[in-house]
This record gives C-alpha cells, sequence and structure tokens, in this order.
C-alpha cells in the first residue's frame, strides 16, 4: 500500500510541474503533434511514407510498426483501460484550459504513449534511421499526454512498457514464423 501511496505523491508533483512549466508555445507543439497522433495518424502516415519510400526495408520496417501498434493498442485500451478504471488527473493540479478537453475513458494505460513507443520501436531494429525520427514525435506525445492533464506519469510509463513488449512480441513472432516455414 506503501508503493501505491509513494506513486501517487509522485505522479501529483510530476504532473503539477509538467502542466505548469512547459510555456505554452511549447504546450500548442506537443498538442499539434499528440492530435496528428490521434487514433494513429502519424504511425500509420509514416508507415505509408516508409513503405513507399524505403523499399523493402521501408516495408518491412512498416509492417514491424503497424503489427506492434495494434497489438499495443488491443493490449492497452482493449484489455487494460477496461480492467483499471483509474480517473484522470484531477483537474485542479492543471493550470490550463488542456484539461477541458480530455477523453472520459481510464488514465492507465496511455494508450497513445503505448501506439507510440510500439510502432517507433518496431521500425528501429529494420530501419534504424527511421526510428530515431520516430522517436522524437513518440516522445513529444508521451510529454504531452502528461502536460495537458489526460495522464498521470506513471500511466505513460505503463504505456511505454506496454509498447516496447508488443514490439518485441511483434518481432519475436515474426523470426519464429520465419524460422519454421517450410
Amino acid at each position: 500500500m506503501r508503493l501505491l501511496t509513494d506513486v501517487h505523491k509522485v505522479d501529483e508533483a510530476l504532473t503539477r510541474r509538467a502542466a505548469a512549466r512547459i510555456p505554452a508555445g511549447v504546450g500548442k507543439v506537443l498538442s499539434a503533434v499528440e492530435e496528428t497522433a490521434e487514433s494513429t495518424k502519424l504511425w500509420c502516415g509514416a508507415a505509408v511514407v516508409m513503405a513507399w519510400k524505403g523499399g523493402w526495408r521501408g516495408r518491412r520496417a512498416a509492417a514491424a510498426g503497424l503489427a506492434a501498434l495494434a497489438m499495443a493498442q488491443l493490449v492497452s485500451n482493449g484489455l487494460c483501460k477496461q480492467l483499471a478504471g483509474r480517473p484522470r488527473p484531477p483537474a485542479e493540479w492543471i493550470p490550463h484550459d488542456e484539461v477541458d478537453d480530455r477523453p472520459d475513458s481510464s488514465s492507465f494505460p496511455s494508450g497513445h504513449t503505448a501506439a507510440a513507443v510500439a510502432f517507433t520501436a518496431a521500425v528501429a531494429p529494420t530501419w534504424p534511421v527511421a526510428g530515431a525520427l520516430c522517436a522524437v514525435p513518440a516522445t513529444m506525445v508521451a510529454v504531452e499526454r502528461v502536460q495537458s492533464g489526460a495522464h498521470y506519469p506513471s500511466d505513460v510509463a505503463a504505456g511505454a512498457a506496454i509498447g516496447l513488449a508488443g514490439a518485441w512480441l511483434t518481432r519475436r513472432a515474426a523470426a519464429l514464423f520465419l524460422r519454421h516455414r517450410p
């Protein structure tokens, strides 16, 4: 029980700090990136560009990214959010109006972060440059989710862990499939 109390205290301190200290202009940029990533549009668009311009490596990276993203979305939004039922951070912690535009679903875990990290982590081993490029908006999405008051930092950390696990499982499943092909 003490661990949960400590996590809550850290969540509150980090959420208040992120919401209050990120300049308004930076917050607008973070929000624009998050809106682009909404419903996985950013990652699907990146996959299309990779497949179109990247040859075999791009197609392989895009397929891995989308498979990992789908797995992370199923786990985070389809399973964990349904089981957790955690409320969003209290509005009084957030000193700006972005708090008015939060979803009604469970706060735990961050599905946006799970998708962003899954896609990026699955793309990177096949095409490191594309993975590095994807890491920039993925990081911005994670920061925005806390700064806007949509999630606690622990929600974002859990989403990132789900994303990494989704990328690892996707790559592992692909390797097993290719190894046992006739």
